[in-house]
């Protein structure tokens, strides 16, 4: 989340918390809650914790990304997903006022924030470090069948409006997490490879088409990070990208940041393996998953130097760009 125009990053941080401060008192919540950040990337969560017990997780969204309608829509499809029995989902909380999406204004900052307080929930993420992934990614991909087979039958509420992640507006010249070109340590060979790579994504995405069955409403960031294994249920959260995109992004969103480890093949087979539990999934699709993987690693190549300023970005930044040249290299290879 980066900061307007002459604020630093810290005090951001300091009238965004001030701003969830003031947020809280918009719900029928404990006297005494208090928020404390626990992540901070498109927008900033916090954790709300009443003296006597109860925790909340409460999102205040970043400034210009999201609509109130947007917001609005995401809740929406989370809502109908737990309702219709698909999958566990958040509980978005409604304020004093019967509102799902609050708006709040801060003295110091430029434009009010929407903010959604969420019931919290239990579980634990499973551990992306741990010795064997193949039954998660088999989980991974039988849950995201179920959203996708959800999406197929759901009439869309009226007014029903969400990002659109297509080859334009990842890669191309409308792009939502900015431009791939802009990466940190981008080098004028990198940028050569890397535009070949794009060129090469950009024609095969246009053979593959946008038929409403591979391409639809999905929610764009599938990694077990945003999976919750709570007594043997699995619970979904982070809605926030989710958009009308390619249904095999979904599982390219699932190796995120460790595209370059040797067991990613075969834990793209788990996924496989267990999307085929709920879909049939067409050996043509299967076959361009490569494709996919390399448009979220450029993707992410982008969001790491337009959001430069997180956590995330940091851990990864100029080494991240710097393992993207031999996966091009090896796309290059086996899809040109």
């Amino acid at each position: 989340m980066a900061a307007p125009d002459g604020i630093s990053h810290a005090e951001l941080l300091t009238r965004l918390e001030q701003l969830a401060a003031t947020a809280i008192d918009r719900y029928h919540l404990p006297a005494g809650c208090a928020a404390s950040l626990i992540n901070l990337s498109e927008n900033a969560t916090y954790r709300v914790e009443a003296p006597a017990g109860g925790r909340w997780a409460l999102r205040v969204h970043r400034e210009g990304y999201h609509s109130r309608d947007a917001i609005a829509s995401e809740l929406a499809w989370l809502m109908a997903l737990r309702q219709d029995g698909a999958v566990i989902t958040p509980v978005p909380v409604a304020g004093r006022d019967g509102e799902l999406i609050q708006t709040v204004a801060h003295p110091l900052l430029p434009r009010p924030r929407h903010v959604v307080l969420f019931e919290w929930e239990e579980g634990v993420e499973p551990n992306e470090d741990q010795h064997d992934l193949t039954q998660p990614f088999e989980v991974l991909g039988e849950t995201t069948a179920r959203m996708h087979l959800h999406v197929r039958t759901w009439k869309k509420p009226q007014g029903f409006t969400r990002h659109t992640w297509d080859f334009d507006t990842s890669l191309g010249d409308h792009p939502h997490w900015g431009r791939w070109r802009d990466g940190m340590g981008m080098t004028p060979e990198r940028e050569r490879l890397f535009g070949e790579t794009v060129a090469l994504i950009g024609q095969r995405l246009e053979r593959f088409g946008k038929v409403q069955e591979r391409f639809d409403l999905i929610h764009c960031d599938m990694r077990l990070a945003n999976l919750l294994i709570d007594d043997g249920k699995t619970k979904v959260i982070d809605f926030d990208d989710c958009g009308f995109g390619w249904l095999l992004y979904d599982c390219a969103t699932t190796v995120s940041f460790f595209e370059h480890k040797p067991e990613v093949p075969a834990l793209l087979q788990s996924w496989v393996k267990g999307y085929r539990k709920v879909i049939d999934l067409p050996a043509a699709d299967e076959a361009e998953i490569g494709t996919f993987v390399m448009l979220r690693r450029l993707l992410l190549v982008a969001w790491i130097g337009s959001h430069s300023e997180t956590d995330l970005a940091r851990s990864m930044g100029i080494d991240y760009t710097a393992g993207t040249v031999p996966l091009c290299k090896a796309y290059l290879r086996d899809f040109g």
